[in-house]
């Protein structure tokens, strides 16, 4: 579910039961209130950051100058163990060009400077078959 909402795309959902636990319930919510809270953000442009290929992570990243929250990262794990990968985030896009301030899971601040090519490098744990998100600003 949240790598359609973090790749932006809303979902129609439609049968007698949407949620078949009160656990189902509570993270259908919680996913929809999460999109909310970023959907400017989540409805604009998209750099593919790695393409999946089912043997390391990937990634997509949304951007947008006009915001305050500059863009948000989506990055997903497909192995069985968690992995930690340095990735370069290119933020020509973002309209960013001395210091940039991460947010991981919009917590634990991070703030960054910009290189010469408007790329940053960031370390990132990414749990087994899962993933996690950025904030940009």
């Amino acid at each position: 579910m949240m790598q359609y909402y973090g790749a932006g795309v809303q979902a129609c959902y439609r049968g007698p039961r949407l949620y078949d636990t009160e656990e189902t319930e509570t993270v259908v919510k919680n996913v929809i209130a999460w999109y909310k809270q970023y959907r400017d953000i989540l409805n604009s442009d998209i750099i593919h950051l790695r393409r999946a290929d089912g043997r390391d992570w990937d990634g997509i990243m949304h951007l947008n100058p006009n915001l305050k929250n500059k863009g948000l990262v989506m990055l997903y794990n497909p192995l069985k163990e968690n992995i930690t990968r340095s990735i370069k985030l290119p933020l020509y896009y973002s309209g960013l060009s001395k210091e940039v301030t991460i947010l991981e899971k919009g917590k634990n601040k991070i703030t960054k400077t910009l290189d010469r090519n408007y790329q940053v490098q960031i370390e990132c744990t990414i749990p087994a078959e899962s993933y996690t998100w950025l904030l940009i600003q």
